[in-house]
């Protein structure tokens, strides 16, 4: 692997991330949604978060992020936004 690509497991869990997301908030397959997973040095917060930006049909702005590392990060764990994922099945 090269210096600065990611992993398969790095991969597969953005694609998860950004699935859910466009699932979530009905986004056109093609929409952009951007995940990251940030490092926070600031006592009392998560050492490292992921964070999703996506933009809706209007130009509007979303985020959202998630308090654990993006390899943690399940669907259940944004149930608070997203529900639960029967609620979300065609």
């Amino acid at each position: 692997m090269l210096i600065g690509q990611p992993s398969p497991a790095i991969v597969e869990a953005i694609a998860s991330v950004q699935n859910w997301t466009r699932r979530r908030f009905k986004l056109d397959e093609s929409a952009a949604v951007l995940v990251s997973e940030v490092a926070c040095r600031v006592p009392g917060c998560a050492p490292l978060e992921t964070v999703v930006a996506f933009w809706t049909a209007d130009d509007r702005r979303h985020q959202f992020r998630l308090l654990k590392p993006l390899l943690d990060v399940r669907y259940d764990d944004v149930g608070w936004l997203f529900g639960t994922p029967a609620a979300h099945d065609d």
